[in-house]
């Protein structure tokens, strides 16, 4: 099997694939994600739970689909079939959406979409860290999400496009769900551009069976905290429809919605790879704290709007959150798990946020149809504060694992 060379530059050729395949696979999400809460609920007459449900099944479906990828990514040392098979499933699910209107039907579809996102994104994070040095591993991570939140640019601008040439069809939403087949269908090619990483091997210089045992043999005790504060606050991290829903609600139309959700994923964007250097110069936890109270200052504003000129402010300042949460976040990941467990990694992190965001998805959607729709918002404000705070409180146990070896290594 060919292998790349070790990476000369602070951006290799293999994470712009990458994130390539991220931009179109981008594009094909923001296509018909904006409007799919509107066909749930306007058209198929759902009602709020079950979005979350839906919603939440995809979340779900996607983390828990991680775990089994990382593994298989760490066993293999294989990640290109495990791309593909990711955004091959994601493909057929949102075609045969067109075809299904019962809710067993778009459940059981939304979790198949969720399966094939899960499944390629533990591969693609590998090859990221590992096609990255570690001092510019935040810049790697960040152009990725760049390139990734372009295609989300391009998406809404394409469905606003679409919407408007058949806004007198009754079958517009049909139409939108089976065009976002097609920049699937050039993520496959793409797939092929892919360079395998060499397996990994144990560094060099451990000094004894004791010490590799403690870094290599299992995943490190800074990697369950962190992951115990991200499940706090995913609590409050329902899924981004119901921005969508409260957009709607508040004022905004149909055509105005792929609009603002482009302006935030501009913005996104735009800040990706700032924020993501700015880790590698002020550390990945304090632009996670930042990232984590622009998004309790968002949902706060989600909650006490009834302006549409808010509501366009308030999604490109969450632009912001994402942009100091999405790649900072597995860059931290990747700083304090080992190289050779990392596939496993990613997808224990993923499964169990997965797992959180299907009772947070749900409890918004109950939140929701039981106190109106500012509840779900000072919900999520609210953990996202509490998280914050466990954070920063942790923040001295979450080390990186050369520094947990470099510990090891001076009490022997």
């Amino acid at each position: 099997m060919k292998t790349q060379d070790p990476p000369k530059k602070e951006v290799s050729k293999n994470v712009v694939y990458v994130g390539l395949l991220s931009f179109f696979g981008g594009i094909s999400q923001d296509i018909f994600s904006p409007i799919l809460p509107i066909y749930l609920t306007s058209v198929l007459g759902f009602d709020k739970a079950v979005v979350g449900i839906a919603e939440g099944v995809v979340s779900a479906g996607s983390y828990l689909f991680k775990i089994l990828s990382g593994v298989l990514s760490d066993k293999f040392k294989r990640q290109k079939p495990i791309i593909f098979l990711g955004y091959f499933l994601s493909m057929i699910s949102r075609i045969s959406l067109v075809f299904f209107t019962t809710i067993g039907g778009v459940v059981g579809l939304r979790l198949l979409d969720g399966a094939g996102k899960g499944i390629k994104d533990p591969p693609k994070d590998v090859l990221i860290a590992g096609s990255s040095k570690k001092e510019h591993r935040g810049k790697s991570f960040g152009v990725a999400r760049m390139l990734d939140t372009l295609g989300s640019v391009v998406g809404p601008l394409i469905l606003f496009c679409l919407l408007y040439i058949f806004k007198e069809s009754p079958y517009v939403y049909h139409y939108v769900l089976l065009f976002c087949a097609v920049p699937l269908i050039i993520t496959l090619l793409l797939v092929f551009r892919l360079k395998e990483l060499p397996g990994h091997n144990t560094a060099p210089g451990f000094a004894s069976k004791e010490v590799t045992k403690a870094i290599v043999g299992k995943l490190p005790k800074s990697f369950y905290i962190f992951l115990a504060i991200i499940i706090i606050f995913t609590l409050g991290n329902s899924s981004d429809a119901f921005l969508i829903l409260r957009a709607k609600n508040v004022g905004l139309t149909l055509l105005q919605l792929p609009l603002v959700i482009a302006l935030f994923n501009l913005v996104y964007a735009l800040a990706a790879v700032p924020f993501g250097s700015l880790s590698d110069k002020i550390g990945r936890i304090p632009t996670l704290l930042i990232g984590w109270l622009a998004f309790s200052l968002v949902y706060l504003g989600f909650a006490l709007t009834t302006s549409t000129l808010f509501i366009w402010l308030l999604y490109a300042f969450y632009g912001i959150y994402y942009a100091t949460n999405e790649g900072v976040s597995r860059a931290l990941l990747a700083d304090i798990v080992p190289p050779d467990h990392r596939g496993r990694a990613f997808g224990i992190y993923g499964m169990a946020v997965g797992i959180t965001t299907l009772p947070a998805s749900f409890l918004a959607g109950f939140l929701w149809d039981k106190f109106g729709a500012p509840a779900p918002f000072y919900f999520g404000s609210v953990t996202a504060l509490i998280a914050l705070i466990c954070l920063f409180f942790f923040s001295k146990k979450i080390r990186p694992v050369e520094q947990a070896l470099s510990s090891l290594l001076q009490k022997m």
